[in-house]
Protein backbone atom coordinates (compact mmCIF):
# COMPACT_ATOMS: atom_id res chain seq x y z
CA UNK A 1 0.00 0.00 0.00
CA UNK A 2 1.65 3.49 -1.06
CA UNK A 3 1.86 6.17 0.91
CA UNK A 4 -1.12 8.31 -0.80
CA UNK A 5 -3.69 5.01 -0.43
CA UNK A 6 -2.30 4.62 3.50
CA UNK A 7 -3.26 8.51 4.21
CA UNK A 8 -6.17 8.57 2.23
CA UNK A 9 -7.57 5.60 4.11
CA UNK A 10 -7.15 7.39 7.56
CA UNK A 11 -8.62 10.34 6.47
CA UNK A 12 -11.73 8.36 5.36
CA UNK A 13 -11.73 7.48 8.67
CA UNK A 14 -11.59 10.95 10.30
CA UNK A 15 -14.14 12.41 8.05
CA UNK A 16 -16.74 9.45 9.27
CA UNK A 17 -18.02 11.37 12.70
CA UNK A 18 -18.39 14.33 10.66
CA UNK A 19 -20.36 12.85 8.18
CA UNK A 20 -22.50 10.77 11.13
CA UNK A 21 -23.29 13.98 12.41
CA UNK A 22 -24.91 15.17 9.34
CA UNK A 23 -27.42 12.11 9.38
CA UNK A 24 -28.19 12.69 13.22
CA UNK A 25 -28.03 16.46 13.32
CA UNK A 26 -29.16 17.91 10.37
CA UNK A 27 -31.41 20.22 11.95
CA UNK A 28 -30.20 20.99 14.49
CA UNK A 29 -26.68 21.95 12.55
CA UNK A 30 -29.01 23.84 9.91
CA UNK A 31 -30.51 26.27 12.64
CA UNK A 32 -26.36 27.27 14.26
CA UNK A 33 -25.81 28.08 10.07
CA UNK A 34 -28.88 30.30 10.31
CA UNK A 35 -27.75 32.02 13.60
CA UNK A 36 -24.28 32.47 11.92
CA UNK A 37 -25.38 33.71 8.81
CA UNK A 38 -27.89 36.78 10.07
CA UNK A 39 -24.82 37.53 12.62
CA UNK A 40 -22.32 38.06 10.13
CA UNK A 41 -24.55 39.33 7.33
CA UNK A 42 -26.15 42.34 10.19
CA UNK A 43 -23.50 44.76 8.67
CA UNK A 44 -23.50 44.51 5.34
CA UNK A 45 -24.89 47.08 2.60
CA UNK A 46 -28.09 44.04 2.57
CA UNK A 47 -28.55 43.51 6.17
CA UNK A 48 -29.17 47.13 6.69
CA UNK A 49 -31.66 47.10 3.92
CA UNK A 50 -33.44 44.11 5.31
CA UNK A 51 -33.23 45.28 8.46
CA UNK A 52 -31.51 42.19 9.72
CA UNK A 53 -30.73 43.41 13.65
CA UNK A 54 -34.20 42.86 14.06
CA UNK A 55 -34.51 39.21 12.79
CA UNK A 56 -34.46 37.24 15.80
CA UNK A 57 -36.41 34.07 14.21
CA UNK A 58 -36.77 32.32 10.65
CA UNK A 59 -40.82 33.71 10.64
CA UNK A 60 -38.80 37.17 10.88
CA UNK A 61 -36.62 35.97 7.91
CA UNK A 62 -38.90 34.84 6.15
CA UNK A 63 -40.90 38.72 6.31
CA UNK A 64 -37.73 40.78 5.68
CA UNK A 65 -36.26 38.86 2.66
CA UNK A 66 -38.16 37.55 -0.01
CA UNK A 67 -37.49 34.89 -2.31
CA UNK A 68 -34.95 36.88 -5.48
CA UNK A 69 -33.75 34.88 -8.68
CA UNK A 70 -30.12 36.58 -9.84
CA UNK A 71 -32.38 39.54 -11.34
CA UNK A 72 -33.52 40.51 -8.22
CA UNK A 73 -29.97 39.91 -6.70
CA UNK A 74 -28.34 41.74 -9.73
CA UNK A 75 -28.19 45.39 -8.11
CA UNK A 76 -25.74 44.40 -5.33
CA UNK A 77 -23.78 42.00 -7.06
CA UNK A 78 -23.16 44.94 -9.32
CA UNK A 79 -21.88 46.82 -6.89
CA UNK A 80 -19.51 43.97 -5.67
CA UNK A 81 -18.16 43.41 -8.88
CA UNK A 82 -17.70 47.48 -8.84
CA UNK A 83 -15.31 47.00 -5.94
CA UNK A 84 -17.41 47.79 -3.35
CA UNK A 85 -17.02 46.21 0.33
CA UNK A 86 -19.34 44.22 2.41
CA UNK A 87 -22.31 44.46 0.30
CA UNK A 88 -23.61 41.17 0.56
CA UNK A 89 -20.97 39.59 2.89
CA UNK A 90 -18.32 41.08 5.02
CA UNK A 91 -15.60 42.12 2.67
CA UNK A 92 -15.35 40.85 -1.17
CA UNK A 93 -15.32 37.67 -2.65
CA UNK A 94 -12.43 36.20 -3.25
CA UNK A 95 -13.60 35.04 -6.71
CA UNK A 96 -16.75 35.55 -9.08
CA UNK A 97 -18.02 32.10 -10.46
CA UNK A 98 -19.54 33.63 -13.99
CA UNK A 99 -22.41 31.24 -15.44
CA UNK A 100 -24.18 31.03 -18.63
CA UNK A 101 -27.05 34.44 -18.78
CA UNK A 102 -30.50 34.33 -19.95
CA UNK A 103 -31.82 37.35 -21.04
CA UNK A 104 -29.54 39.85 -19.40
CA UNK A 105 -25.87 38.27 -19.67
CA UNK A 106 -23.83 36.21 -17.54
CA UNK A 107 -23.83 35.79 -14.29
CA UNK A 108 -21.58 36.76 -11.29
CA UNK A 109 -21.48 34.15 -8.17
CA UNK A 110 -19.61 35.50 -5.66
CA UNK A 111 -17.76 32.98 -3.76
CA UNK A 112 -16.34 34.08 -0.57
CA UNK A 113 -13.10 33.30 1.67
CA UNK A 114 -16.23 31.75 4.14
CA UNK A 115 -17.73 29.47 1.15
CA UNK A 116 -14.58 28.20 -0.61
CA UNK A 117 -14.27 25.54 1.42
CA UNK A 118 -17.91 24.24 0.97
CA UNK A 119 -16.62 23.86 -2.50
CA UNK A 120 -13.77 22.25 -1.85
CA UNK A 121 -13.87 20.28 0.77
CA UNK A 122 -17.20 18.56 -0.25
CA UNK A 123 -15.80 16.81 -3.27
CA UNK A 124 -12.86 15.64 -0.67
CA UNK A 125 -15.54 14.34 1.72
CA UNK A 126 -17.69 12.57 -1.36
CA UNK A 127 -14.54 10.79 -2.27
CA UNK A 128 -12.99 10.09 1.80
CA UNK A 129 -16.66 8.50 2.21
CA UNK A 130 -16.44 6.12 -0.70
CA UNK A 131 -13.43 4.65 0.39
CA UNK A 132 -14.94 4.58 3.97
CA UNK A 133 -18.49 2.93 2.61
CA UNK A 134 -16.40 0.28 0.00
CA UNK A 135 -13.27 -0.02 1.69
CA UNK A 136 -11.52 0.44 -2.43
CA UNK A 137 -8.67 2.66 -3.23
CA UNK A 138 -8.07 1.74 -6.71
CA UNK A 139 -8.68 5.12 -8.21
CA UNK A 140 -5.50 6.55 -6.33
CA UNK A 141 -2.91 5.24 -7.90
CA UNK A 142 -4.04 6.43 -11.61
CA UNK A 143 -4.39 9.31 -13.78
CA UNK A 144 -7.86 11.45 -12.74
CA UNK A 145 -9.59 13.64 -15.16
CA UNK A 146 -12.31 16.53 -14.70
CA UNK A 147 -13.95 17.54 -17.58
CA UNK A 148 -14.21 21.14 -17.27
CA UNK A 149 -13.97 24.62 -18.00
CA UNK A 150 -10.53 26.37 -18.61
CA UNK A 151 -8.46 27.38 -15.15
CA UNK A 152 -7.73 31.08 -16.83
CA UNK A 153 -9.54 33.25 -14.64
CA UNK A 154 -10.14 37.22 -15.73
CA UNK A 155 -9.89 40.07 -13.81
CA UNK A 156 -13.35 41.69 -12.51
CA UNK A 157 -11.85 45.22 -10.23
CA UNK A 158 -9.16 42.99 -8.52
CA UNK A 159 -11.79 40.07 -8.55
CA UNK A 160 -10.46 36.71 -10.23
CA UNK A 161 -13.17 35.68 -12.35
CA UNK A 162 -14.39 32.22 -14.14
CA UNK A 163 -16.39 28.92 -14.30
CA UNK A 164 -16.54 27.46 -11.07
CA UNK A 165 -14.59 24.24 -12.04
CA UNK A 166 -11.82 26.55 -13.44
CA UNK A 167 -11.61 28.20 -10.04
CA UNK A 168 -11.74 24.26 -8.47
CA UNK A 169 -9.14 23.72 -10.33
CA UNK A 170 -6.57 26.28 -8.84
CA UNK A 171 -6.97 24.33 -5.15
CA UNK A 172 -6.07 21.10 -6.48
CA UNK A 173 -3.53 20.20 -3.96
CA UNK A 174 -0.28 20.05 -5.09
CA UNK A 175 -0.15 15.96 -3.75
CA UNK A 176 -3.41 15.20 -5.91
CA UNK A 177 -2.08 17.52 -9.41
CA UNK A 178 0.55 15.38 -10.72
CA UNK A 179 -1.76 12.62 -11.52
CA UNK A 180 -4.03 15.30 -12.52
CA UNK A 181 -5.47 15.44 -16.73
CA UNK A 182 -5.15 17.02 -18.55
CA UNK A 183 -2.43 19.32 -18.27
CA UNK A 184 -2.61 23.22 -17.65
CA UNK A 185 -2.32 24.24 -21.05
CA UNK A 186 -4.57 21.66 -22.71
CA UNK A 187 -7.26 22.85 -20.18
CA UNK A 188 -6.94 26.39 -20.74
CA UNK A 189 -8.11 25.49 -24.63
CA UNK A 190 -11.21 27.28 -24.88
CA UNK A 191 -12.34 25.53 -28.00
CA UNK A 192 -14.14 22.50 -26.82
CA UNK A 193 -13.72 20.68 -30.04
CA UNK A 194 -9.79 21.16 -30.22
CA UNK A 195 -9.58 20.63 -26.84
CA UNK A 196 -11.56 17.03 -26.77
CA UNK A 197 -9.23 15.89 -29.59
CA UNK A 198 -5.62 17.43 -26.96
CA UNK A 199 -7.62 15.79 -23.91
CA UNK A 200 -8.00 12.51 -25.47
CA UNK A 201 -4.48 12.88 -27.04
CA UNK A 202 -3.01 13.24 -23.50
CA UNK A 203 -5.30 10.06 -21.78
CA UNK A 204 -5.23 7.92 -24.27
CA UNK A 205 -2.37 5.81 -23.12
CA UNK A 206 -2.93 6.57 -19.15
CA UNK A 207 -3.51 4.65 -16.32
CA UNK A 208 -6.83 6.10 -16.00
CA UNK A 209 -8.53 5.37 -13.37
CA UNK A 210 -10.94 7.65 -12.31
CA UNK A 211 -12.69 9.84 -14.59
CA UNK A 212 -15.53 12.79 -13.43
CA UNK A 213 -17.59 15.21 -15.73
CA UNK A 214 -21.19 15.69 -17.00
CA UNK A 215 -22.61 12.55 -18.67
CA UNK A 216 -23.14 14.13 -22.02
CA UNK A 217 -19.64 15.32 -22.44
CA UNK A 218 -18.03 12.48 -20.93
CA UNK A 219 -19.63 10.38 -23.77
CA UNK A 220 -18.22 12.50 -26.00
CA UNK A 221 -14.84 12.04 -24.57
CA UNK A 222 -15.51 8.05 -24.49
CA UNK A 223 -16.58 7.85 -27.74
CA UNK A 224 -13.54 10.21 -29.29
CA UNK A 225 -11.36 7.98 -27.88
CA UNK A 226 -13.07 4.50 -28.80
CA UNK A 227 -12.56 6.11 -32.04
CA UNK A 228 -9.00 6.97 -31.72
CA UNK A 229 -7.85 3.73 -30.31
CA UNK A 230 -9.84 1.79 -32.39
CA UNK A 231 -10.99 0.06 -28.85
CA UNK A 232 -14.71 -1.39 -28.68
CA UNK A 233 -14.93 -0.62 -24.64
CA UNK A 234 -13.69 1.99 -22.36
CA UNK A 235 -12.52 -0.66 -19.96
CA UNK A 236 -10.11 -2.46 -22.87
CA UNK A 237 -8.62 0.70 -23.13
CA UNK A 238 -8.70 1.90 -19.38
CA UNK A 239 -8.38 -1.51 -17.55
CA UNK A 240 -7.98 0.06 -14.38
CA UNK A 241 -10.89 2.29 -14.64
CA UNK A 242 -12.90 2.20 -11.15
CA UNK A 243 -14.25 5.24 -10.47
CA UNK A 244 -17.07 7.82 -12.21
CA UNK A 245 -18.23 11.12 -10.47
CA UNK A 246 -20.97 12.54 -12.30
CA UNK A 247 -24.03 15.29 -11.47
CA UNK A 248 -25.70 17.58 -12.78
CA UNK A 249 -28.27 15.74 -14.57
CA UNK A 250 -30.36 12.48 -14.31
CA UNK A 251 -27.97 9.88 -15.23
CA UNK A 252 -30.49 7.48 -15.92
CA UNK A 253 -31.60 8.21 -19.72
CA UNK A 254 -27.36 7.79 -20.25
CA UNK A 255 -27.10 4.37 -18.20
CA UNK A 256 -27.62 1.86 -20.59
CA UNK A 257 -25.51 3.74 -22.88
CA UNK A 258 -22.44 4.41 -20.84
CA UNK A 259 -23.13 0.63 -19.79
CA UNK A 260 -22.52 -0.37 -23.41
CA UNK A 261 -19.39 2.43 -23.86
CA UNK A 262 -17.63 1.27 -20.82
CA UNK A 263 -17.61 -3.07 -20.83
CA UNK A 264 -16.25 -5.10 -18.98
CA UNK A 265 -16.46 -5.09 -15.33
CA UNK A 266 -18.71 -2.73 -13.03
CA UNK A 267 -17.64 0.52 -12.70
CA UNK A 268 -18.33 2.58 -9.27
CA UNK A 269 -20.12 5.63 -9.24
CA UNK A 270 -20.58 8.77 -6.94
CA UNK A 271 -23.15 11.19 -7.72
CA UNK A 272 -22.92 14.63 -6.55
CA UNK A 273 -24.58 18.12 -6.36
CA UNK A 274 -22.80 21.15 -7.11
CA UNK A 275 -23.56 24.73 -8.47
CA UNK A 276 -21.49 27.71 -8.45
CA UNK A 277 -23.10 28.68 -5.86
CA UNK A 278 -22.53 25.70 -3.26
CA UNK A 279 -21.97 21.89 -3.07
CA UNK A 280 -25.40 20.81 -1.74
CA UNK A 281 -25.42 16.97 -1.66
CA UNK A 282 -23.24 13.55 -2.59
CA UNK A 283 -24.04 9.88 -2.31
CA UNK A 284 -23.30 8.38 1.01
CA UNK A 285 -24.61 4.50 0.34
CA UNK A 286 -23.47 2.18 -2.54
CA UNK A 287 -26.09 1.48 -3.44
CA UNK A 288 -28.85 4.40 -1.56
CA UNK A 289 -31.41 6.12 -3.42
CA UNK A 290 -30.81 9.57 -3.18
CA UNK A 291 -27.93 12.32 -2.22
CA UNK A 292 -27.14 12.87 1.72
CA UNK A 293 -27.78 16.76 1.76
CA UNK A 294 -24.65 18.82 3.33
CA UNK A 295 -26.07 20.89 6.22
CA UNK A 296 -23.04 22.98 8.10
CA UNK A 297 -20.87 24.17 5.58
CA UNK A 298 -22.28 27.77 5.33
CA UNK A 299 -26.04 27.31 3.51
CA UNK A 300 -29.47 27.54 5.32
CA UNK A 301 -31.86 25.85 2.88
CA UNK A 302 -35.18 26.85 2.49
CA UNK A 303 -37.72 24.50 0.40
CA UNK A 304 -40.98 26.18 -1.73
CA UNK A 305 -43.17 23.44 -2.80
CA UNK A 306 -43.59 23.39 -6.71
CA UNK A 307 -46.93 22.97 -6.26
CA UNK A 308 -47.62 26.61 -5.11
CA UNK A 309 -44.02 28.43 -6.38
CA UNK A 310 -45.69 30.79 -8.47
CA UNK A 311 -48.66 31.81 -5.59
CA UNK A 312 -49.06 35.18 -4.31
CA UNK A 313 -47.73 34.42 -1.22
CA UNK A 314 -46.14 30.59 -1.72
CA UNK A 315 -45.36 28.66 1.03
CA UNK A 316 -41.93 28.94 2.40
CA UNK A 317 -39.78 26.18 5.28
CA UNK A 318 -36.97 25.03 6.55
CA UNK A 319 -35.50 21.80 6.74
CA UNK A 320 -37.66 20.70 9.78
CA UNK A 321 -40.51 21.23 7.79
CA UNK A 322 -40.17 19.21 4.62
CA UNK A 323 -42.19 15.89 3.90
CA UNK A 324 -40.88 13.14 1.60
CA UNK A 325 -42.31 12.89 -2.19
CA UNK A 326 -42.79 16.30 -2.69
CA UNK A 327 -41.47 18.13 -5.56
CA UNK A 328 -39.42 21.47 -3.71
CA UNK A 329 -38.10 24.51 -5.07
CA UNK A 330 -34.61 24.68 -3.74
CA UNK A 331 -33.55 28.19 -2.00
CA UNK A 332 -30.62 29.17 -0.68
CA UNK A 333 -29.04 32.01 2.03
CA UNK A 334 -25.25 31.42 1.82
CA UNK A 335 -22.08 32.63 3.48
CA UNK A 336 -21.48 33.70 -0.24
CA UNK A 337 -24.28 36.67 0.23
CA UNK A 338 -27.04 34.52 -1.67
CA UNK A 339 -29.96 35.80 0.50
CA UNK A 340 -33.39 34.57 -0.31
CA UNK A 341 -31.68 32.71 -3.74
CA UNK A 342 -34.09 30.51 -6.09
CA UNK A 343 -31.14 28.72 -7.22
CA UNK A 344 -33.82 26.88 -9.94
CA UNK A 345 -33.44 23.56 -8.81
CA UNK A 346 -36.13 21.56 -7.86
CA UNK A 347 -35.35 18.29 -5.20
CA UNK A 348 -37.65 15.79 -3.53
CA UNK A 349 -36.87 13.90 -0.49
CA UNK A 350 -36.65 10.48 -0.49
CA UNK A 351 -35.58 9.89 2.89
CA UNK A 352 -35.86 12.32 6.28
CA UNK A 353 -33.60 9.85 8.71
CA UNK A 354 -31.40 10.80 6.88
CA UNK A 355 -32.18 14.15 4.70
CA UNK A 356 -31.41 12.77 1.32
CA UNK A 357 -32.60 14.14 -1.95
CA UNK A 358 -33.11 13.74 -5.24
CA UNK A 359 -32.64 16.55 -8.02
CA UNK A 360 -35.91 16.21 -10.15
CA UNK A 361 -35.49 19.21 -12.61
CA UNK A 362 -35.05 23.20 -13.16
CA UNK A 363 -37.96 25.35 -12.51
CA UNK A 364 -37.19 26.97 -15.55
CA UNK A 365 -37.67 23.56 -17.42
CA UNK A 366 -40.95 22.18 -17.84
CA UNK A 367 -43.66 21.74 -20.13
CA UNK A 368 -47.45 22.98 -19.37
CA UNK A 369 -48.50 25.02 -22.19
CA UNK A 370 -51.96 22.80 -21.97
CA UNK A 371 -51.86 22.98 -18.21
CA UNK A 372 -50.04 19.78 -17.66
CA UNK A 373 -47.41 21.04 -15.89
CA UNK A 374 -44.38 17.82 -16.95
CA UNK A 375 -41.31 18.30 -14.98
CA UNK A 376 -37.97 16.76 -16.06
CA UNK A 377 -38.28 13.87 -13.47
CA UNK A 378 -41.18 12.70 -15.03
CA UNK A 379 -40.09 12.70 -18.68
CA UNK A 380 -36.49 11.09 -17.84
CA UNK A 381 -38.67 8.63 -16.06
CA UNK A 382 -40.86 8.14 -19.02
CA UNK A 383 -37.69 8.00 -21.99
CA UNK A 384 -36.03 5.31 -19.19
CA UNK A 385 -38.91 2.62 -19.55
CA UNK A 386 -39.49 3.19 -22.77
CA UNK A 387 -36.09 2.67 -24.15
CA UNK A 388 -35.91 -0.47 -21.44
CA UNK A 389 -39.16 -1.80 -23.00
CA UNK A 390 -38.16 -1.60 -26.67
CA UNK A 391 -33.81 -2.15 -26.71
CA UNK A 392 -33.31 1.38 -27.94
CA UNK A 393 -30.50 3.85 -26.04
CA UNK A 394 -30.20 7.79 -26.54
CA UNK A 395 -28.11 10.24 -26.67
CA UNK A 396 -30.03 13.19 -25.69
CA UNK A 397 -33.26 14.74 -25.85
CA UNK A 398 -36.17 17.37 -25.49
CA UNK A 399 -39.55 18.45 -25.83
CA UNK A 400 -41.63 21.21 -26.77
CA UNK A 401 -45.27 22.46 -27.05
CA UNK A 402 -45.87 22.10 -30.93
CA UNK A 403 -49.18 24.52 -30.91
CA UNK A 404 -50.27 24.66 -34.50
CA UNK A 405 -50.03 20.94 -35.45
CA UNK A 406 -50.65 20.63 -39.33
CA UNK A 407 -51.45 16.62 -38.72
CA UNK A 408 -53.93 17.25 -36.07
CA UNK A 409 -54.38 19.24 -32.71
CA UNK A 410 -51.74 20.51 -30.52
CA UNK A 411 -49.66 18.14 -28.80
CA UNK A 412 -45.53 17.67 -27.16
CA UNK A 413 -42.66 17.30 -29.69
CA UNK A 414 -39.83 15.29 -28.98
CA UNK A 415 -36.65 15.32 -30.65
CA UNK A 416 -34.65 12.87 -29.95
CA UNK A 417 -31.01 11.61 -30.64
CA UNK A 418 -30.66 7.52 -30.83
CA UNK A 419 -27.52 6.14 -30.05
CA UNK A 420 -29.38 2.24 -30.85
CA UNK A 421 -33.09 2.88 -32.54
CA UNK A 422 -35.80 0.73 -31.60
CA UNK A 423 -36.87 -2.19 -33.81
CA UNK A 424 -40.29 0.03 -34.33
CA UNK A 425 -40.11 3.60 -34.14
CA UNK A 426 -44.27 3.78 -33.36
CA UNK A 427 -44.29 1.31 -30.84
CA UNK A 428 -41.73 3.08 -28.70
CA UNK A 429 -43.44 5.92 -29.41
CA UNK A 430 -46.28 4.67 -28.42
CA UNK A 431 -44.70 3.41 -25.32
CA UNK A 432 -43.67 7.25 -24.50
CA UNK A 433 -46.48 8.53 -24.61
CA UNK A 434 -48.01 5.72 -22.40
CA UNK A 435 -45.14 6.72 -19.72
CA UNK A 436 -45.84 10.29 -19.50
CA UNK A 437 -49.59 9.28 -19.31
CA UNK A 438 -48.72 6.83 -16.23
CA UNK A 439 -46.66 9.27 -14.60
CA UNK A 440 -48.88 12.64 -15.16
CA UNK A 441 -52.57 12.46 -14.68
CA UNK A 442 -52.86 15.84 -16.03
CA UNK A 443 -51.43 14.99 -19.55
CA UNK A 444 -53.20 11.23 -19.17
CA UNK A 445 -56.42 13.36 -18.90
CA UNK A 446 -55.48 16.35 -21.38
CA UNK A 447 -55.17 13.21 -24.33
CA UNK A 448 -58.24 10.98 -23.29
CA UNK A 449 -59.98 14.33 -23.28
CA UNK A 450 -58.57 14.87 -27.09
CA UNK A 451 -57.44 18.51 -26.21
CA UNK A 452 -54.23 17.51 -26.91
CA UNK A 453 -52.95 14.58 -29.29
CA UNK A 454 -50.24 12.13 -28.34
CA UNK A 455 -46.94 12.44 -28.58
CA UNK A 456 -45.11 13.29 -31.99
CA UNK A 457 -41.70 12.18 -32.12
CA UNK A 458 -39.14 13.82 -33.97
CA UNK A 459 -35.79 11.33 -34.85
CA UNK A 460 -32.82 13.69 -34.81
CA UNK A 461 -29.60 12.48 -36.73
CA UNK A 462 -26.32 12.38 -34.92
CA UNK A 463 -24.75 15.13 -33.33
CA UNK A 464 -27.52 17.15 -33.51
CA UNK A 465 -27.90 18.39 -29.85
CA UNK A 466 -23.58 18.94 -29.87
CA UNK A 467 -24.41 20.86 -32.99
CA UNK A 468 -26.82 23.05 -30.99
CA UNK A 469 -25.05 23.55 -28.31
CA UNK A 470 -22.15 24.76 -30.27
CA UNK A 471 -24.79 27.32 -32.05
CA UNK A 472 -25.36 28.89 -28.83
CA UNK A 473 -21.85 28.64 -27.98
CA UNK A 474 -22.54 26.06 -24.89
CA UNK A 475 -20.98 23.10 -26.28
CA UNK A 476 -18.35 21.26 -23.73
CA UNK A 477 -17.72 22.32 -19.60
CA UNK A 478 -20.72 22.90 -17.58
CA UNK A 479 -23.29 22.90 -20.09
CA UNK A 480 -26.20 21.02 -20.46
CA UNK A 481 -29.29 20.47 -22.96
CA UNK A 482 -32.63 22.12 -21.71
CA UNK A 483 -34.87 18.39 -21.63
CA UNK A 484 -37.96 20.55 -20.93
CA UNK A 485 -39.21 23.99 -22.76
CA UNK A 486 -42.43 25.72 -22.52
CA UNK A 487 -41.99 27.70 -25.34
CA UNK A 488 -40.59 26.75 -29.30
CA UNK A 489 -37.33 28.89 -28.64
CA UNK A 490 -34.82 24.92 -29.07
CA UNK A 491 -37.28 23.39 -31.38
CA UNK A 492 -37.04 25.41 -34.12
CA UNK A 493 -33.49 25.03 -34.28
CA UNK A 494 -33.67 21.44 -33.92
CA UNK A 495 -36.33 21.33 -36.49
CA UNK A 496 -34.13 22.90 -39.50
CA UNK A 497 -31.75 20.18 -38.79
CA UNK A 498 -34.34 17.25 -39.83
Amino acid sequence: MGLLEFSARMAARLSRKKISSWKTRSVELQDKIFEMLISKGRNTVFGRDHSFSSINSYEQFKNNVPVRDYEGLRSYIGRVRLGHKNVLWPGRPIYFAVTSGTTSGGKYIPITRDSIPNHIGSTRLALLNYIDRTAKTGFIDGNYIFLSGSPRLKDENGIPSGRLSGIVNHHVPSYLRRNQLPTWEINCIEEWEKKLDAIVDQTIGRKMTLISGIPVWVEMYFERLLEKSGKTTIKELFPDFSLFVYGGVNFEPYKRKFGKLIGGDHVDSIEIFPASEGFFAFQDEFPAEGLLLIPDTGIFYEFIPLDCFYDDEPVRIPLSGVETGVNYVLILNTNAGMWGYNIGDTVKFVSKDPYRIVVTGRVSQFTSAFGEHVIAEEADAAIVEACKKTGARITEFTVAPFFENPEGKPCHEWFIEFEAFPPDMEVFRHELDSQMQLRNSYYKDLVKGKIIQPLILRVMPGNAFARYMESIGKLGGQNKVPRLRNDREIAEILTSYL
